[in-house]
C-alpha cells in the first residue's frame, strides 16, 4: 500500500477545505488501484471536512494534539477532542512545530502514548537539518528521535504507526531529497524500529517521505519500495497537483502489483 497525507497547515479555510475534501474525493474515484489517502486540515475545518470524508475513502487527521489529556492548556486540542470529531489520524513532532514552537522529543512521546490510548493513528516526524547532514550526523539524529518515542513503554499490540522522514532543510524549501537519500534513511528508521520493538510486524510500521512534494518528482519517490507514502504540504492545498500525486502513488502501486 501506498499513502498520500496532505497536511493544509494554515493555508486554507473552512469553505476552501471543504472544496478541497470534495475534489480529493471525486480524484480517487473509477480507480481500480487507489493510495490510501488521509488529509489533515486545520483545526477550525475538521467539523466540516469530515462531512465529507464520512464512509468515504479519505481518511481524516489532525496537524497536532496536546500532550495533556484533558485540562489547562490554553489553545491546544485534546485527543478526546479529536476523538468525538471522528479524527483517525494525528501528525505529532513536524518540525515546523519542533523548530518555531520548541516542541521536545518528550513532549512527542506523551502526544503519542495519548494517541495510541485513543486509537488515533499517529504519524511522527522525524529529521535532519542542513547543519546536522553537512556535519555527517543526519543519521545519528534521526535514530535518536526515533528512539526517543519509545522511550516510555506503550502498548502498540497491532495498532499502525506511520513515521514521516522530513530533511528539515528540504521543507517548504523546492529542494526536495533525492530518492536515493529517501531510501537510505527509511532503512535506518525501519532497522532501529525493528531493534527497539521487535514485535512490530512489517506491515504495522509505514514509513513515508515529506519535504517539498510535488506533482513533478512524487512518482520518483512512490515507486521506491521503501518509501510506503508521502506526506505533502504546499502542493497539497493545490487540487490540480494533487490529483496528480494520486495518479503517481496509483501507478506506483500498480507497478508493483505487475511484479508480484
Amino acid at each position: 500500500m501506498k499513502t498520500i497525507i496532505g497536511n493544509w497547515k494554515m493555508n486554507v479555510g473552512v469553505r476552501e477545505s471543504v472544496a478541497l475534501a470534495r475534489g480529493v474525493l471525486y480524484a480517487l474515484r473509477g480507480k481500480s488501484v487507489v493510495p490510501e489517502v488521509v488529509i489533515c486540515p486545520s483545526f477550525i475545518a475538521l467539523s466540516e471536512v469530515r462531512k465529507i470524508t464520512a464512509k468515504s475513502r479519505i481518511a481524516l487527521g489532525s496537524q497536532n494534539s496536546g500532550f495533556l489529556e484533558t485540562g489547562a492548556l490554553t489553545g491546544e486540542i485534546s485527543v478526546r477532542q479529536l476523538e468525538e470529531l471522528g479524527v483517525s489520524h494525528v501528525i505529532l513532532g513536524h518540525s515546523e512545530r519542533r523548530q518555531l514552537l520548541g516542541e521536545t522529543n518528550e513532549m512527542i512521546q506523551k502526544k503519542l502514548a495519548l494517541a495510541v490510548k485513543h486509537q488515533l493513528i499517529p504519524i511522527l516526524c522525524v529529521g535532519e537539518t542542513r547543519e546536522e547532514r553537512e556535519q555527517g550526523k543526519a543519521k545519528e539524529v534521526v535514530i535518536a528521535q526515533v528512539k526517543a518515542m519509545f522511550a516510555e513503554k506503550i502498548s502498540f499490540k497491532k495498532f499502525p504507526l506511520f513515521f514521516a522522514y522530513e530533511p528539515i532543510w528540504a521543507i517548504g524549501t523546492g529542494k526536495a531529497a533525492t530518492p536515493a537519500d529517501a531510501v537510505e534513511m527509511h532503512q535506518v528508521i525501519r532497522q532501529t524500529i525493528k531493534e527497539l520493538v521487535p514485535s512490530f510486524s512489517e506491515k504495522q510500521v509505514s514509513i513515508l517521505y515529506g519535504g517539498s512534494i510535488d506533482s513533478k518528482n512524487a512518482y520518483a519517490f512512490l515507486r521506491e519500495q521503501e518509501v510506503d507514502g508521502v506526506l505533502v504540504g504546499g502542493a497539497s492545498v493545490k487540487l490540480s497537483q494533487m490529483r496528480e500525486i494520486i495518479d503517481a502513488a496509483s501507478d506506483a502501486l500498480e507497478s508493483t502489483l505487475s511484479l508480484t
